[in-house]
């Protein structure tokens, strides 16, 4: 079986019939942010054929410390659409799509979540996380799901888990609660950090997010109307809290779910395949 070059090295490991089965998954990511930009382009340079991406935000020059898309060349660009571009000069063979569009219980149907073999939550935002957890899962998806990474900067801390396993982890404990209020029942495997550093507020930059000298392109002060007709562009303005992040945190929680995808792939496509997840 022919191995295409990019990914000949790879095949070195997980065997041809990998490769192929690689080329053939059709993954959905939700959050192209710190953790889930990391984690397409892993899934791209590994030869994942089929990537959508789904992401309401615009890129802003605070992403740049921990966003792979994110560069001044990019700033103000749907961050979907940009690491759509980059993808598709990885990989020039993948069929990658960009939805500049939240994920909510009033969107679930936009996206065509049964079409996909997985589905990756890199969503920080707790009510839609908690809404995609519930529909990927009822439609009998194989989710991945990354927790809280933000006050971190020890990657080594980093460990995955059932949901009903993860511990120390603030965020985890939300979704935990969330899922039992609503009667969920499931498991799915998740990438979460023991870790969590006391909050700093006297940032510059964290003080400007959200303020009238906001740091994102296309910032601007909006009443209650203006807002409810942009629901859809989660500019930090929204947000009631701006929490540090680090790249090599942020990161290696995308590389890992990127990883619990392609080790499953390998251990379904049979023999040269290696890895496999179980809860």
């Amino acid at each position: 079986m022919l191995v295409p070059p990019p990914f000949q090295r790879l095949s070195l490991i997980t065997g041809a019939q990998a490769i192929s089965a690689l080329r053939k998954t059709r993954v959905i990511l939700f959050g192209a942010g710190g953790v889930g930009s990391w984690c397409a382009e892993a899934l791209a340079r590994s030869g994942v054929g089929t990537i959508t991406l789904a992401d309401s935000d615009a890129v802003c020059i605070t992403n740049i410390n921990r966003q792979v898309q994110a560069a001044h060349s990019t700033l103000g660009q749907p961050k979907a659409g940009a690491l759509k571009t980059r993808l598709e000069d990885i990989n020039p063979a993948g069929v990658f799509s960009a939805f500049p569009q939240a994920f909510s219980r009033e969107t679930a149907q936009s996206f065509g979540i049964e079409g996909f073999a997985y589905v990756i939550d890199a969503i920080d935002t707790l009510t839609h996380k908690l809404d995609l957890i519930e529909y990927a899962c009822r439609a009998g998806k194989t989710l991945f799901s990354s927790m809280g990474m933000a006050q971190k900067l020890d990657p080594t801390r980093l460990k995955t888990a059932g949901i009903w396993e993860t511990q120390g982890c603030p965020l985890a404990r939300l979704v935990r609660s969330g899922l039992r209020r609503r009667g969920f029942a499931g498991n799915f495997i998740t990438v979460y950090s023991t870790e969590r550093l006391p909050l700093r507020r006297e940032s510059g930059a964290a003080l400007a997010c959200g303020s009238g000298r906001c740091l994102c392109p296309g910032h601007e002060k909006e009443n209650k109307e203006d807002k409810e007709k942009k629901e859809n562009k989660e500019w930090c303005a929204s947000k009631k809290v701006i929490n540090g992040s680090a790249v090599p945190v942020t990161a290696a929680a995308g590389m890992i779910l990127a990883s619990l995808v392609i080790r499953d792939i390998c251990a379904a496509a049979g023999p040269g395949g290696h890895g496999g997840n179980g809860l």
